[in-house]
C-alpha cells in the first residue's frame, strides 16, 4: 500500500479521478486531500470516498503546520492535481523528487506564475496554436520548471472557445495523470 498526499484547489476531477483508477485497478492506497480553498467541490468528493481532508491557508501552508501533516502522513508520492498555489522550497526540499504537479499545456510553453487553467486554454486559443497538450512534471523551488516526466499532445485545431481546448486537455488528464503515478509509485 502506498500513501498519496493529493494538493488541490477546486472541482477535483483529477483526485477522484486518481483515487476511482487505483480502486478499479484493486490497489488498495491510503490518500490524504490537502485543500486550500475551504468552498472547494473536492472536499466534498473527498469525503464520499472516506478520504481525510485537510484545509489550510497560506500561512499553514509555508509555516509548520503542513510540514507537520506530511510527517506524520508520510506519504510515497505528493501529487498537485489542480493546485493553484506555489508549492513551498521546504517542502520541495523536504520531499526531492516526490513532488509532481500536472499542467495544462506542453511546457516550456505556456508555462510560468500566472499560468494555470483558463489563462493557458485563453492563451493557447489566442496563438492559434495547432496543438496541445499535458505535461507531469516534477515540482522544484519555480513554477512549471521541474523535470519533465510525461508529456502528451492533442490536436485543438477545431477548437473554437478556450472551454473547447479544456474539455480536450482534460480528457488527456484523465487518461495519463493516474497511469503516470502508477508507474511513479509501482515500476521502482
Amino acid at each position: 500500500m502506498r500513501k498519496i498526499a493529493l494538493f488541490a484547489s477546486g472541482s477535483g476531477t483529477n483526485v477522484e479521478n486518481i483515487i476511482k483508477y487505483f480502486d478499479e485497478k484493486l490497489i488498495p492506497n491510503q490518500y490524504l486531500v490537502l485543500v486550500n480553498n475551504r468552498n472547494a467541490k473536492v472536499i466534498e468528493k473527498a469525503e464520499k470516498r472516506n478520504v481525510p481532508v485537510v484545509i489550510f491557508d497560506k500561512e499553514m501552508l509555508n509555516g509548520e503546520e503542513i510540514q507537520r501533516v506530511l510527517l506524520d502522513f508520510s506519504p510515497d508520492l505528493i501529487v498537485l492535481a489542480g493546485f493553484l498555489w506555489k508549492f513551498p522550497e521546504a517542502l520541495v526540499q523536504l520531499y526531492p523528487n516526490k513532488v509532481i504537479n500536472i499542467h495544462p499545456a506542453l511546457l516550456p510553453k505556456y508555462g510560468g506564475k500566472g499560468m494555470y487553467g483558463h489563462h493557458v486554454h485563453e492563451a493557447v486559443l489566442a496563438n492559434k496554436e495547432k496543438e496541445t497538450g499535458i505535461t507531469i512534471h516534477y515540482v522544484n523551488e519555480h513554477y512549471d520548471e521541474g523535470g519533465i516526466i510525461f508529456q502528451e499532445k492533442s490536436s485543438v485545431e477545431h477548437c473554437t472557445t478556450w472551454e473547447d481546448i479544456a474539455k480536450v486537455v482534460q480528457v488527456l488528464e484523465h487518461k495519463h495523470f493516474p497511469i503516470v503515478i502508477d508507474k511513479l509509485l509501482f515500476d521502482e
